[in-house]
């Protein structure tokens, strides 16, 4: 037979056999992204050094004020300037010190499996937290339980893109806030054998996080290994307070990395100017950065932010600005400048419901950031109300536009590509591929086929019910429920965990509404 003649051989088993294959869900977690897109560097050269300058100037002659007495006593140790509270810092000091912080990270997960890199071109997809509200499986706005935290968990769990079951994703209301960490790490934990975030709510918090992290690990496996994730905020403009400083001791001292993250709201607490606000971001992580390696010299540390403008109309945080997306480049640009690995936040989004402009804010930042070279790109599902609340119908969107971003990352794949070409020679003109053995071989990874958009015909659609993406979602999320199956936890060190949650809990008084003491 010629080319043009030739029927091309069917895959055994045929339509019966690929539908088998897409009704079996596999949850297995996609590896650590290796980001291969061009990273979007949006200034030059002699801009980098230019706002790594003004940074610099900032903390010699502006100065950063540390709100905790040991902070300052550890930076006149280590040769700071000190006057009061302000810390001036020296830029060969900086420089010294922010040397030392690795500038690739092993984040070992309870199933090794589940172990990820980060810094380069590594990257995971980290879900959001510290939702004060959800909109539930009904798509109901209401206070969360303990019982919604581990919804989410499980639903992280059962989200491949997503590397992380971060650690509140929404506040748990039915339990005292003093006590809280405790029940949010254990679910953490608990629910996914992937790795996760420990709270910084406090030094004391902090502490019972990394003894929880010690009886789950092993406490000289932390000395070694990096199996968690501590979050410390400065307040801008230019101050760290006493809460997050002893959380960040606390994981530092245990070999712990922190996000140090600076929080932004362009144009109310930096100057209304992207640049400009650069700048002062800078100075700020740099001199969170730069007090890790004054705790302990050779800790991970990650450059944080969280990035936000401001409506001069209202006041109100927006996300999905083109601002936002023009400083993600300029601080990648910055963080591969020092050689440290950074985070940034995702599929930020200011709606009130799973809306359009959810899928717009997010998708735009989404997109910046991928090219922006981000490492840990948290607030990945989830958030929408500007973080007020997190949507279950937005979340399992999010996490497979994590997924749908991942393949795109990944760059073209060319191991088949010589296999492809032999088909055209064999389909021939005015043929069609869908019967051929590559594509038989090859239908469900060439193109990825997103499970929670709809495309079929408007007469389709409406045979199914005419369902919009919200109720295609929070079905999709109950069907994950119900599929979900625990990852089992060493009995034994179960136990150890309950032990040390229920004796803190006896200890900590439940009334401490303020959570200050603990």
């Amino acid at each position: 037979m010629t080319a043009t003649t030739a029927k091309p051989r069917m895959r055994a088993g045929g339509r019966a056999a690929r539908r088998s294959l897409r009704s079996t869900r596999d949850v297995t977690m996609l590896p650590g992204l290796t980001n291969r897109l061009p990273f979007c560097e949006v200034m030059e050269g002699a801009q980098v050094a230019q706002i790594d300058a003004a940074s610099m100037d900032i903390l010699e002659n502006v100065g950063v004020v540390f709100r905790d007495s040991v902070a300052l006593a550890d930076w006149r140790r280590a040769g700071a300037k000190v006057v009061g509270e302000r810390v001036y810092l020296d830029r060969g000091l900086v420089r010294g010190l922010i040397a030392s912080i690795p500038s690739e990270i092993t984040y070992h997960a309870r199933n090794p499996a589940n172990t990820v890199a980060l810094g380069g071109r590594q990257a995971v997809f980290v879900p959001m937290t510290g939702a004060p509200y959800l909109r539930d499986l009904d798509d109901r706005r209401r206070n969360p339980t303990l019982a919604d935290l581990a919804m989410f968990h499980k639903l992280s769990h059962m989200s491949p893109a997503l590397h992380s079951t971060a650690h509140h994703i929404v506040e748990p209301y039915d339990h005292p806030i003093s006590q809280r960490h405790l029940r949010i790490t254990y679910s953490s934990m608990k629910h996914s054998d992937k790795m996760f975030m420990g709270m910084t709510t406090s030094p004391r918090n902090a502490e019972d996080v990394m003894e929880m992290c010690a009886l789950l690990f092993g406490a000289e496996f932390l000395e070694h290994h990096a199996v968690t994730t501590g979050n410390c905020n400065g307040n801008s403009p230019l101050v760290w307070d006493e809460t997050m400083l002893g959380a960040m001791r606390a994981f530092c001292r245990r070999n712990q990395p922190v996000l140090c993250s600076p929080f932004v709201l362009g144009g109310a607490n930096t100057p209304a100017s992207v640049p400009a606000t650069v700048a002062q971001l800078n100075a700020e992580a740099l001199s969170a950065l730069a007090y890790t390696q004054v705790i302990r010299k050779g800790c991970p540390a990650i450059y944080g932010h969280y990035l936000s403008t401001v409506s001069m109309k209202s006041g109100a945080p927006m996300a999905g600005t083109p601002e936002i997306s023009l400083m993600n480049f300029m601080i990648g640009q910055m963080a591969r400048f020092y050689g440290v690995p950074w985070r940034t936040s995702s599929a930020l989004g200011g709606a009130k419901t799973f809306d359009a402009q959810a899928g717009y804010e997010s998708a735009t930042t989404l997109s910046a950031v991928l090219h922006s070279g981000a490492n840990y790109i948290w607030h990945s599902a989830g958030w929408n109300e500007a973080g007020m609340h997190c949507s279950v119908a937005k979340f399992v969107v999010d996490a497979e536009q994590c997924a749908m971003a991942y393949r795109m990352a990944e760059g073209p794949k060319w191991s088949d590509f010589d296999a492809a070409l032999a088909a055209v020679a064999d389909v021939g003109p005015g043929g069609h591929y869908l019967g051929h053995p590559h594509t038989q071989e090859n239908f469900q990874t060439a193109y990825f086929m997103p499970e929670l958009f709809d495309n079929n015909s408007i007469e389709q659609w409406v045979a199914d019910g005419s369902k919009e993406i919200t109720a295609r979602a929070l079905e999709h999320a109950r069907k994950l429920l119900a599929e979900y199956q625990e990852p089992r936890l060493d009995l034994a060190r179960n136990e150890a965990l309950l032990d040390y949650i229920a004796r803190r809990e006896r200890e900590i008084p439940a009334a401490d509404a303020l959570n200050q003491e603990y």
